[in-house]
């Protein structure tokens, strides 16, 4: 059977908007989902992270989170007929505030895949309150429970397939223990970025202060150089078919460039993107209008898709 890239819909965040996109409208708030993967279709399900343990810890950001009762990670699990037990593995693209914080609803049974170096650096103190003490705290109670944990070196060992059609790689970007999971389904290969790309548009499509060609605006969030994160950026637009952020839809790409946007489900219906490089447009984006509520699906609302 072919492998499939469910999106679970966890948690909205309201933040600065500079926060997602250097220096994109600073003062002012923007508000983005948070999505975990699931990754149905083989011998068993596989979850990429789990979220913020409740929406008030992201105020420890200066933030305001939002979870309904649709969004609660239960009610997402169940949609596609499942319980947290019935998950294998939960792989973290890396493990910030937003995106580990509810492992401890899972069995130990269930073995939490992350980098060592992830690990490391979420006791730095280099990032602060992204890594929340209870988060850590639970992974090193996993650290000591046989099974409960992989860690990953992939930075010194290459990429490896963690199970059939599902590959892990060292990221590059964001943090320093970032990794990618490359999903090979029917439609090609679905790489999961995690806070690499935060918005697709205005990082990739017409990416703000931008002047060379194919060069990705950074995220205002990251604790690497500019020029790892800008390569982290191309490396994972390059190592698929689809490229899936933890706070924006889905995209396609060819040749690097977005093709089309998608909704909450890989392969699913696309909604076409024209992308104009400076060389073609002999222009560079200096501003950004906030435009439409980009919570919404560009695939159900394709006025949200930005050409």
């Amino acid at each position: 059977m072919a492998l499939e890239v469910k999106l679970l819909d966890l948690i909205d965040i309201e933040l600065e908007s500079s926060f997602l996109v250097l220096a994109r409208n600073m003062g002012q708030k923007a508000r983005a989902k948070t999505w975990g993967s699931l990754i149905l279709g083989g011998d068993d399900p596989i979850l990429v992270d789990t979220g913020a343990s409740h929406p008030e810890i992201m105020q420890r950001l200066g933030m305001t989170g939002w979870i309904s009762e649709e969004q609660q990670l239960e009610n997402q699990l169940a949609q596609h007929g499942l319980e947290p037990k019935d998950v294998r593995y939960i792989l973290h693209t890396h493990n910030h505030i937003d995106h580990a914080g509810q492992d401890n609803r899972f069995p130990m049974s269930t073995t939490v895949v992350m980098q060592r170096k992830e690990l490391e650096h979420s006791v730095s103190g280099l990032m602060g309150e992204q890594y929340p003490a209870e988060y850590v705290k639970h992974h090193v109670d996993r650290l000591h429970t046989p099974g409960a944990v992989r860690l990953l070196d992939l930075e010194l060992s290459g990429p490896i397939e963690l199970a059939p059609r599902v590959v892990v790689e060292h990221a590059g970007g964001h943090t320093e223990g970032s990794m990618n999971i490359l999903v090979e389904t029917a439609d090609g290969i679905v790489c999961i970025c995690g806070d690499v790309i935060y918005d697709v548009q205005d990082q990739i499509v017409a990416p703000l202060y931008q002047v060379g060609e194919f060069d990705p605006q950074v995220t205002g969030n990251h604790s690497m150089r500019k020029r790892e994160e800008k390569g982290a950026v191309v490396r994972a637009l390059n190592s698929g078919s689809f490229v899936v952020p933890s706070h924006d839809y889905p995209a396609r790409v060819a040749g690097g460039r977005i093709v089309s946007r998608l909704g909450t489900s890989i392969p699913g219906p696309e909604a076409p993107v024209e992308m104009r490089l400076p060389s073609e447009t002999a222009e560079v984006v200096h501003t950004v209008d906030a435009g439409p509520d980009r919570l919404g699906s560009p695939v159900e609302s394709p006025a949200l898709v930005g050409s």
